[in-house]
């Protein structure tokens, strides 16, 4: 893994090609302070990915994802970087995940 700034002040890990995710897969993910985090990927079968977009799911507790926030309930798809970085600011602002 390797520290990436594709979505502006947002310093991500670059996780490797190959995974589930496909060969062709650029995914990455963040984890804030507040105990929420955000799995972002770019592939063919991605939401967007065909036309170089970017898909991002909320992580929760456990590295789950997370279908509960007043942010989404489900993955959020078709997605510029620069909405990306607004989205991971939305997430970034969510109160502090309980125990």
């Amino acid at each position: 893994m390797k520290i990436s700034n594709e979505f502006g002040k947002y310093n991500t890990l670059e996780c490797e090609a190959g995974s589930v995710f496909g060969a062709d897969a650029e995914r990455y993910s963040i984890t804030f302070p507040n105990g929420y985090g955000a799995s972002i990927i770019r592939n063919a079968r991605s939401y967007g990915g065909n036309e170089g977009l970017f898909e991002v799911a909320v992580i929760g507790k456990d590295n789950a994802l997370c279908y509960d926030t007043p942010i989404t309930s489900d993955v959020v798809g078709y997605l510029t970087r620069e909405e990306v970085a607004a989205m991971l600011a939305n997430i970034e602002e969510l109160s502090t995940l309980g125990v």
